[in-house]
């Protein structure tokens, strides 16, 4: 068995791969378009007597950090084994290849979404950001007398307002910790809302506002209700009035939604019990492929001066930093000195984006060092005003 570049023969067999490892048949606009973002340079394969049994792939994606600060990222995609060639070493394999390949591109860091949560920490990739599923029972909602309708919602076809929704997103990506520049292929396969796609229900409904949209489908079965498929609102009055419009389908009895921890629905309703969250799980991993790099690319909401040992045991991206923080800048570099604080590598990408306690990793064992004074600064450092939300799962 050996790990090469993927070559244009290889390509039915790796859209066969990937059916088999997760479970559908991608459609093959879905397959092409993503096609498109993918170069034989950031795919690696492992062929065994001739046929590909598994791969990993990388496309170019442009990540925003906390301050605003956008920083080129290498979205990892399609890694998969066959199952008939398990616990052999090949996903090591691709992978020692594949971050090579990255360090040689000059990436500073690398993210990627995980159908499984064991897998990706022992390569240095740490949950950078959560995502919330809420539910909500539409029949009793009531808006809070504080909640004031902004209006401004319009029912449109997404499909003849592509621009419009991009122009919108990209305003709230570039503002949001974790958002993602979407490339028009991927834009143009979204709003092609295919029939196999939409999971029993209906095809793309829109609600369009100045600052906003959202994408939703109706499912009917004993009940009717609506999941949402992409909310995005860049201002807080976007956020209410979409929300309101959502509120306003009086034939359906529940609406659920994909949402960050911090999403302010509760507080817009008379009764918040009736925002329930049914489900919470990780949605971007991060690995700080050069640590000064990217600590000095955000901005943080305390003064800090420590030193910390970061340990990698994948590659040798891991070491000993000075960290200085002042007005809101780091100042990151490799040091001799003895380190105050002990984590893994895994842990700074879950510190990164400001989701993830450092108290709450410090309990857990995971920071290791400090005294509470100290440990709350650093706490307090790596919080971010704006929430962070994946921009779209890759």
């Amino acid at each position: 068995m050996k790990v090469r570049d993927v070559a244009e023969a290889d390509w039915p067999t790796v859209r066969l791969l990937a059916a088999v490892s997760y479970g559908d048949f991608w459609h093959p606009e879905t397959f092409d378009a993503w096609r498109t973002l993918i170069s034989p340079q950031s795919s690696v394969v492992v062929e065994d007597g001739g046929e590909v049994v598994g791969m990993a792939h990388y496309v170019n994606l442009k990540l925003t950090v906390p301050g605003g600060a956008i920083l080129p990222m290498a979205g990892i995609t399609w890694v998969c084994v066959a199952p008939t060639h398990r616990r052999r070493g090949l996903l090591t394999a691709m992978y020692v290849e594949l971050h090579q390949r990255l360090v040689d591109a000059g990436y500073a860091v690398a993210g990627l979404t995980a159908t499984e949560g064991g897998i990706y920490g022992r390569f240095g990739y740490g949950p950078a950001t959560v995502d919330v599923e809420f539910t909500v029972d539409r029949r009793f909602a009531r808006f809070h007398s504080a909640a004031t309708d902004p209006g401004g919602v319009r029912i449109v076809r997404p499909g003849e307002h592509r621009d419009r929704l991009a122009s919108i997103y990209d305003r709230y990506r570039k503002l949001t910790p974790g958002g993602l520049e979407r490339p028009t292929p991927l834009w143009d396969d979204l709003l092609a809302d295919w029939e196999d796609s939409r999971g029993g229900g209906t095809p793309w409904n829109c609600f369009l506002h100045d600052d906003g949209y959202l994408l939703y489908r109706l499912h009917r079965g004993t009940s009717t209700s609506v999941r949402v498929g992409e909310f995005t609102a860049v201002t807080p009055e976007a956020h209410v009035a979409l929300w309101r419009a959502l509120a306003g389908l009086d034939l359906v009895d529940t609406i659920t939604a994909t949402s960050h921890p911090a999403d302010p629905l509760p507080y817009l309703l008379t009764n918040p019990r009736l925002v329930r969250t049914t489900g919470a799980e990780d949605a971007l991993w991060l690995r700080l492929m050069d640590v000064p790099a990217t600590l000095e690319a955000r901005t943080y909401a305390g003064d800090l001066d420590t030193v910390i040992e970061v340990d990698d045991g994948f590659r040798s991206d891991g070491g000993t930093f000075a960290l200085t923080i002042r007005d809101g800048w780091a100042r990151c570099a490799r040091t001799a000195g003895p380190a105050e604080f002990v984590m893994g590598l895994d842990v700074l990408g879950s510190l990164y984006l400001g989701v993830h306690s450092a108290r709450t990793l410090a309990t857990a064992n995971r920071i290791r060092g400090g005294n509470p004074e100290s440990l709350a600064m650093l706490d307090a450092a790596f919080r971010t005003a704006v929430p962070a939300q994946l921009g779209f799962t890759f």
